[in-house]
């Protein structure tokens, strides 16, 4: 009796961890993983040869050859699929990524590039050009550009779009560094 109480809640957990996107194992798209770094305000994200993807400093996911991204705990993240479609978990529909734009779930338009020259811009929704940095180390070959735009949208995504605008609201509410980020971990 004491182990089926144990079964029973184990069991109703795992029916809530969210399933894998439907090709996760086979994987998607072929990327290259360059040893990239982009630089932004007072944030840098780096693309280490293995995978690793640093947000100053600190490892906060990992991207792999088969166009997976995935987290700390080797959970998906995001699935990049051959045809630029980007899927998350539960088969989440994540946006479209090619090689130098992004764009967001059901948009026809790009919100963020990542330019040949290794510029980022985001689109603000009046259509204005943002520059947010720019990324070096990506131009090896049109894959390893495609891995740095995708990067840079699902970290985009996660931390609430990019470049909030610095303003004495967004201080008080812990987003010192107008990145919708908090002080403490990249993904609250």
């Amino acid at each position: 009796m004491r182990r089926l109480a144990l079964v029973v809640p184990l069991s109703l957990l795992a029916a809530c961890a969210p399933v894998p996107p439907a090709n996760w194992v086979r994987g998607g798209a072929l990327l290259d993983i360059p040893r990239a770094r982009w630089a932004v305000a007072d944030l840098t994200v780096d693309i280490m040869p293995d995978g690793k993807i640093l947000v100053n400093g600190e490892h906060q996911l990992s991207v792999d050859r088969g166009g997976r991204v995935f987290g700390l705990e080797a959970e998906p993240v995001a699935l990049l699929e051959p045809d630029g479609r980007v899927t998350g978990p539960n088969d989440d529909p994540l946006g479209q990524v090619g090689v130098l734009h992004a764009s967001l779930p059901r948009q026809a338009n790009a919100w963020i590039t990542v330019a040949e020259s290794g510029a980022v811009i985001r689109y603000a929704e009046d259509g204005e050009r943002e520059p947010l940095g720019a990324w070096m180390g990506c131009e090896a070959t049109a894959r390893a550009h495609q891995a740095c735009t995708l990067i840079t949208h699902v970290l985009g995504m996660r931390m609430g779009k990019l470049a909030r605008p610095r303003t004495p609201d967004a201080l008080q509410m812990g987003l010192g560094n107008g990145l919708g980020l908090g002080t403490g971990s990249l993904f609250p």
